[in-house]
């Protein structure tokens, strides 16, 4: 079965400086391995055979490295927004998108097997599937609740609070196309929003495993220091 992935790989980095000051951020290295490149291998070992990377931001540099894809035996190609369109609008700009598919930032890290997340989808007849992660946030303070009266009624000392977050990782059905507006910025906070408005309610597989994103210089240093001790490729 032929698989396909987009990767999203047009942003800035903003917040990934000073890393993404002379190069892109799909570029940067975990290890002495790009983490674009960590990506496409893995994508490979899932049994995908056609990957799109939707590029803006430094896209020569991409396309220099990465090529036609055959340095890994795969085919890539590219989309180029000539405008910022966000994390879902640059999908109008692929003419030949299959019924479904893989969607993903260009910054993550995990192990996650992305062929049978997108199995899953397919398997579920899902129109939007969101691979998810819970996430354990501490609070470096002591929580106070007060009522009305300025009253203390309960104390917690640095509480943890779990969060299911999406981890970038998301499975595609074409008819999802039908709702993103062309050459207009159009994230996936929008699509979500407007999938539960009418009713065509997104599903979530959760991720059990590893997962980072690298968007901020102390993710990105995680990973550094993690990526050895991880079987990722």
């Amino acid at each position: 079965m032929s698989k396909r992935a987009v990767i999203l790989a047009g942003g800035k980095g903003t917040r990934l400086k000073p890393y993404t000051i002379a190069m892109p951020k799909p570029l940067v290295p975990i290890g002495t391995t790009p983490i674009l490149e960590i990506i496409i291998k893995q994508l490979i070992n899932s049994g995908f055979n056609h990957i799109t990377l939707s590029v803006n931001h430094m896209a020569d540099f991409i396309k220099a490295f990465f090529g036609d894809g055959s340095k890994w035996n795969i085919k890539i190609d590219y989309s180029f927004e000539e405008k910022p369109l966000s994390t879902m609008g640059p999908l109008h700009l692929i003419p030949d998108l299959p019924d479904n598919f893989l969607v993903m930032n260009g910054d993550v890290l995990t192990d996650i097997k992305f062929g049978d997340f997108l199995n899953k989808h397919i398997e579920q007849g899902n129109i939007f599937t969101i691979s998810s992660f819970q996430r354990v946030v501490k609070n470096d303070y002591g929580v106070l609740e007060i009522n009305d009266d300025n009253e203390l009624r309960a104390f917690r000392e640095k509480p943890e609070t779990k969060f299911d977050v999406s981890m970038g990782v998301y499975a595609v059905n074409k008819e999802v196309l039908k709702i993103i507006p062309k050459n207009t910025f159009y994230g996936f906070d929008t699509l979500m929003l407007d999938l539960i408005e009418q009713k065509s309610y997104p599903k979530t597989i959760v991720h059990n495993g590893y997962w980072l994103d690298i968007g901020r210089p102390e993710d990105y240093e995680r990973a550094v220091n993690e990526y050895e001790n991880l079987d990722l490729i």
